[in-house]
């Protein structure tokens, strides 16, 4: 597999992920309405507020969670993978001594074929020590150091 059909086919992952959490949230928002919905049949007093309140919570967290997921979309929506650049910045397939990391949203590993890579984004740590590295360059990460092998 070719570094292109390879980052093609981990940013496939990364866009299938956030699909899949955002269906999740929305399903869990869909829940909580109908739950809602229930509760506003009963009339339990206090019990019946409380529970009416907690759904209401849970409702914002969720719409929250929805909010963050529509950031990775817009995100993994900008990862150029098309274009090849001498550094490492967002989009990039990295080979180092210890691994391959896909900057692209952090989901963890992945396995292509049967290769593991790790996806991570550009604001984690290890994607922050990555950012800008050139091949050739060496950095230190929990106590082990990595050298930056070449970059597509």
């Amino acid at each position: 597999m070719t570094d292109k059909e390879l980052k093609v086919a981990l940013l496939e992952h990364c866009k299938e992920t956030v699909e899949k959490r955002q269906e999740k949230i929305k399903q869990t928002i869909s829940d909580i309405v109908e739950s809602l919905e229930d509760e506003s049949k009963s009339s339990a007093g206090d019990k019946h507020e409380t529970g009416r309140a907690m759904l209401q919570i849970d409702r914002e967290n969720a719409g929250k969670q929805l909010q963050e997921i529509e950031t990775l979309q817009a995100l993994v929506k900008k990862i150029d993978i098309s274009s090849v650049s001498d550094y490492v910045r967002l989009g990039s397939l990295v080979y180092t001594n210890s691994g391959t990391y896909f900057i692209s949203i952090s989901i963890g590993q992945v396995t292509v074929g049967k290769t593991g890579y790790f996806c991570v984004a550009l604001q984690s740590p290890i994607g922050q020590m990555l950012s800008g590295k050139k091949k050739g360059d060496t950095f230190v990460f929990n106590e082990k150091e990595f050298v930056v092998k070449s970059i597509s």
